[in-house]
């Protein structure tokens, strides 16, 4: 009968399977199988390390895995290994390399310059760009002895290091340059001037919190994070790159932290290893170093090169566009902001509004910020119209309109805020852009045998089925009467939704699919507050609006809400007489008939003196000019707008986080699958702890997130890993290639 071996492991070791256990210390590597040692090697025996455990392999010891999460190395390293070994033995790790005849490539001037390079830590792929040779003529080269390199760049089984591991360090290097500095050279260099953006460089880490979020790098990338920003951004000395503080900001939205003084509650060190740095800046210093982005009207510019580059990127979805108002509140004490009506609280609440540009599945592509809000109308003729005809990639030329007077240029959808038979008429007539709203006054309703019942499909991909029935209507009056199509829905309870629009040449089916998708607007508003606070305060300081900047008379104003309230005081009572007069008492009762003759009285009195006053106020407003400049407000009235620059850089970046997030979802979407349960397990994904094991001799950096809590999550992130590995992204500012998988998926 076979006898079992304890486990006896000796004190001091790292335990790679049940069995098996390996004492590490500066003299010697010693194996033991249960409390027996069977292989030792000194510390920088690099054969005998990769025979061992190729050894240990083949016997049946442990496995690939065991081998890369206990000492670090790759995978397809131990995978060569284990192939040489198997295939030549205990011989063909100690074979010398022969029989090739000397390079041609490499001359001996370049191979004094290659040696000169390594020497000073230049990586291979480095290397091979400055002498102008291929990577693999290099590889050949150091393999052949020709070429040396310094001990620091060889394949060392370096340990991973854990979260407690480095929590203790961390903590320790805050008794020299601060809680995790642990780059004093470099940050002595960036304090003097010498150094502009630190080198990112990365450690093995196991357990690294919210590494998961460097599954979004791809997609954050692809849509445009750091496209532009070298050009566009301020400048940025010091430690931190500009690309440093990008990134961080756009982990920061996948993760949730909504704003700076969220990241105070964060362990900096963990979090700057997502960056390959020894940690985050602090939040003073991260707030500055937004500023300095934002100098010289920085993030304006940034953010109108990616909205621009996005219509590029997808042209067929610029066709239809989607805009709509969003009021950000606003709590603080810095200036008094005018009041507007917030519709999701139906409450009239101090903030600015902000005017977004989407595409039909909710995609931003731009937002206008209205300190002092002109309006839905005045928005678009003045600053949205004339962008998007600067902007709007494949537009038909003068030709083609001229051609085809039915045809336009591109569609604008929204509500009846912007309901102006004047403005849909100029719209068409000076730039042919057909528009789709809600009619404002539908009038009576159809006869219900003019609906038909359609199949369409959603911009979403969502099949359904609605009832339509479509006429031609002129609608204003005067010179600003235009022919537009009206459509209606019926819906079950028998109610229609009347729309109207200019898009002539448009299938009746899409124009309602097109007006109805409009609360794919609504719902960016609601997930875009709830994930990424949109509507959180980024910046502390003010500043004077110019003078020449329109607002609403303050007089004009009150004439107004005066106006309103003598207008509802006299429609209740004119109300009140009527039903008197209705409902007359006799004169055969004499106390009856005085009590009411009286109460007559005095509401007939009450309205002469309210139509009077009504009067004199709608003769006041006519005079009260409705707007005038800022310089004409009187101390009293004015207000101070809130700084722009950190809030539209921020939101910049959520933009593009979304953007990354929804391409993603897509990826995850599928007949199991829907948007909302792919949103929810990216949300997860993103805050998960994940090992970052970089592989400098092969150049890639693979992240192993951790399992998720079911099987079915692993196998939809293997799916959606297989994608991103094959896009081959290298992580910014450096020649690391991203390598993704689930720890435990095959």
């Amino acid at each position: 009968m076979a006898q079992l071996m304890l486990p006896l492991i000796p004190p001091g070791t790292t335990t790679i399977t049940g069995a098996v256990s390996v004492l590490r210390d500066d003299h010697r590597w010693t194996y033991f199988l249960g409390y027996a040692p069977v292989y030792f090697h000194r510390p920088d025996d690099h054969l005998m390390f990769r025979l061992v455990t190729s050894q240990m392999i083949d016997a049946g010891l442990c496995r690939h895995v065991d081998i890369v999460t206990t000492f670090g190395v790759s995978k397809s390293s131990v995978n060569r290994w284990l192939k040489k070994f198997r295939e030549g033995g205990l011989e063909a790790f100690f074979q010398k390399r022969g029989g090739r005849r000397g390079g041609t490539v490499l001359t001996p001037e370049k191979l004094q310059e290659a040696q000169r390079l390594l020497n000073t830590g230049h990586t291979r792929r480095e290397t091979a760009e400055e002498v102008d040779v291929s990577l693999d003529t290099l590889r050949k080269a150091i393999h052949d002895g020709r070429l040396n390199e310094p001990p620091p760049t060889e394949l060392l089984p370096v340990i991973a290091t854990d979260t407690s591991t480095r929590n203790a360090r961390d903590a320790a290097a805050a008794d020299g340059m601060g809680t995790a500095c642990t780059r004093p050279g470099e940050r002595t260099l960036a304090a003097f001037g010498k150094l502009d953006g630190a080198t990112s460089r990365f450690e093995p880490c196991h357990d690294v919190p919210n590494g998961g979020v460097l599954c979004a790098l791809p997609a954050l990338l692809c849509n445009g994070l750091l496209e532009g920003s070298k050009t566009l951004l301020g400048k940025l000395r010091g430690y931190y790159a500009a690309l440093h503080i990008l990134l961080l900001v756009g982990f920061m939205a996948l993760c949730r932290v909504k704003n700076v003084e969220q990241l105070r509650g964060r362990p900096p060190g963990e979090f700057g290893i997502l960056l390959g740095l020894d940690r985050i800046p602090e939040a003073r210093c991260l707030r500055e170093k937004l500023d300095q982005l934002c100098g010289s009207d920085g993030a304006e510019k940034w953010a109108a090169h990616l909205g621009q580059l996005w219509m590029e990127k997808d042209p067929d979805r610029v066709g239809t566009l989607y805009i709509d108002g969003h009021v950000r509140v606003y709590n603080g004490h810095l200036t008094q902001l005018p009041r507007r009506y917030v519709t999701r609280q139906r409450l009239c609440l101090r903030g600015t509004t902000d005017y977004w540009v989407n595409d039909g599945i909710g995609q931003p592509f731009f937002v206008i910020e209205k300190p002092v809000d002109p309006g839905l109308l005045n928005t678009l003729t003045t600053d949205i119209v004339p962008r998007l005809l600067n902007d709007v990639p494949d537009q038909p030329d003068e030709k083609r309109l001229a051609a085809n007077p039915l045809l336009h240029r591109f569609i604008l959808v929204f509500d009846r805020a912007g309901y102006s038979p004047a403005f849909f008429k100029t719209l068409w007539e000076r730039h042919r852009i057909a528009c789709i709203t809600y009619h404002k006054y539908p009038g009576d309703p159809w006869p219900e045998d003019e609906f038909t019942e359609y199949s369409a499909v959603m911009p979403s991909g969502e099949p359904v089925r609605m009832r339509l029935a479509e006429r031609g209507t002129l609608i204003g009056t005067g010179k600003n009467r235009i022919w537009m199509r009206e459509v209606r829905k019926l819906t079950d309870s028998g109610h229609q939704t009347s729309i109207l629009s200019t898009a002539y040449k448009l299938p009746l089916t899409d124009q309602a699919v097109r007006m109805f998708s409009r609360w794919c607007q609504e719902n960016f508003f609601r997930y875009m507050i709830q994930h990424f606070g949109i509507d959180m305060i980024n910046e502390y300081g003010t500043e004077s609006l110019p003078d020449t900047e329109r607002v609403v008379n303050p007089a004009w104003r009150d004439l107004d809400r005066t106006r309103n309230s003598v207008q509802n005081k006299l429609r209740y009572r004119r109300a009140r007489f009527a039903e008197l007069t209705m409902h007359s008492e006799s004169e055969a009762d004499p106390d009856k008939y005085q009590k009411w003759s009286l109460k007559k009285g005095l509401l007939l009195e009450e309205i002469e003196n309210l139509e009077h006053s009504l009067a004199q106020i709608k003769a006041s407003l006519k005079v009260t000019p409705k707007h005038i400049t800022w310089g004409e407000l009187s101390d009293t009235d004015k207000f101070r707008r809130l700084l722009p620059g950190r809030k539209r850089l921020t939101d910049t970046v959520r933009m593009i986080a979304y953007r990354a997030e929804t391409a993603m979802a897509n990826i995850l979407t599928g007949p199991t699958v829907s948007t909302a349960d792919a949103r929810r397990l990216l949300q997860d994904l993103f805050v998960t702890s994940a090992d970052i094991l970089p592989d400098p001799e092969n150049e890639t950096l693979r992240i192993r997130v951790h399992s998720a809590s079911r099987p079915s999550a692993n196998r939809t992130l293997s799916k959606l890993f297989e994608k991103l590995n094959e896009t081959e992204t290298l992580y910014p500012g450096t020649q690391l290639k991203l390598i993704y998988e689930v720890i435990g998926e095959p």
